[in-house]
């Protein structure tokens, strides 16, 4: 039996150094808790980019693990004015972010 793919969304923020350890904070604290409570992903994790920093911003890889592409739509469609909106604003001009949406190869 073939293994089910997994969908990858990954949310990549560059984040000022100023409020790194404030933001770090927050995203353990409030925003993946909030992200896994939807039931849209089965795992979350935060990485450090190690290849990027420079004097004033450091960036971070969010990544949310999903079954289907449906679950990232929902999730996009659901919480775009809640979760996602309040992360942009608390850090509104203190960061950037681009998003990528990756399919599993078995």
């Amino acid at each position: 039996m073939d293994k089910p793919k997994t969908f990858l969304y990954n949310v990549t923020v560059g984040i000022d150094k100023e409020i790194e350890a404030d933001w770090v904070d927050w995203i353990m604290t409030k925003y993946i808790p909030a992200v896994n409570e939807t039931g849209f992903f089965t795992d979350a994790k935060l990485y450090r980019i190690v290849t990027h920093d420079d004097d004033h911003s450091v960036s971070y890889s969010l990544q949310f693990f999903a079954v289907s592409i449906e679950n990232v739509v929902q999730y996009l469609d659901r919480h775009k004015s809640t979760i996602i909106e309040a992360h942009r604003l608390r850090f509104k001009d203190k960061h950037v972010i681009f998003n990528t949406l990756l399919e599993e190869i078995t």
